[in-house]
């Protein structure tokens, strides 16, 4: 591979890197088009690069949003046994749906997603303005730009189970990471502070990841001349993120996982009509 083309990918995961990690999705979701339509890579290899990368984003982010109390760990390690055993479970779904159908329900899913996102994320998602009981899985942490504490309260959980294996399910399948659905679910139906929601996605999407990469790995789609690049392009967007994070308007994050949302809701949809990234 010639130099100028890995310098090229190292930006093209860095720049992914910085939204991957803000938004809690991991940038996968920007690495497998980006590496395929930019750079023609072949598709398996390029979701094998975007699984590695999406460990170095959660490993690069996790250790900045645990000591500023963004990550809420019970939370995550609850809501992760449901993805873990959904990941697990992906193979299995596989054999009964087809990657079109699944792709289509998940294209209308994702469209409403981000639609809810724009318009009702606004109401709670910063959590409460004075200390609350946070009961066994909520949490408190300093919020940067509103400068004062934060509280909430986990609500809904088994839907948040649902959910988290749902996406696990969906990650095993696609190799996409599931936190553009979590994050969404954590904010909009579960109470979670959208700073909060990001963080807590960011340490189990790295969990998952993974077994995932080592699935990838034993069946040969892990090209470390695609992959290293990626990697390293990625963590350094992910600490420079993870760092920016809690100066970033709430709104501005939560539009742009929408946009993010919409974007995967778009190749999704020309998977599920037949057009292959390729």
């Amino acid at each position: 591979m010639a130099l100028s083309l890995a310098v090229e990918i190292l930006i093209m995961g860095f720049l992914t890197g910085i939204l991957g990690a803000m938004v809690g999705i991991g940038g996968g979701v920007l690495l497998v088009p980006l590496l395929t339509l930019v750079f023609h890579v072949p598709i398996h290899t390029a979701i094998g690069a975007s699984i590695v990368a999406v460990i170095a984003t959660s490993s690069a982010a996790a250790s900045t949003y645990l000591e500023s109390r963004l990550t809420n760990m019970r939370l995550g390690m609850t809501l992760e046994t449901a993805t873990a055993t959904g990941g697990i479970l992906g193979g299995l779904t596989a054999a009964i749906l087809s990657r079109q159908i699944l792709s289509g329900i998940f294209a209308v899913a994702l469209v409403g997603t981000a639609y809810s996102m724009f318009k009702k994320v606004k109401g709670n998602q910063d959590g409460q303005e004075r200390v609350v009981d946070t009961g066994r899985l909520g949490a408190t942490f300093y919020d940067a730009h509103l400068q004062r504490e934060v509280s909430y309260r986990v609500q809904k959980l088994p839907l948040g189970l649902f959910v988290a294996f749902i996406a696990g399910n969906i990650s095993g399948l696609l190799g996409i990471g599931g936190g553009v659905i979590k994050v969404p679910t954590m904010v909009l139906a579960m109470g979670v502070p959208m700073r909060a929601a990001a963080a807590t996605s960011n340490f189990m999407i790295g969990v998952t990841a993974v077994a995932s990469a080592y699935i990838y790995y034993t069946r040969g789609f892990v090209d470390p001349l695609i992959a290293a690049p990626t990697a390293i392009g990625v963590f350094l967007g992910a600490i420079l993120s993870s760092h920016l994070a809690g100066k970033v308007n709430s709104n501005f994050l939560a539009k742009l996982m929408a946009v993010v949302l919409i974007f995967l809701a778009v190749q999704m949809a020309l998977t599920a009509v037949g057009i292959q990234i390729r």
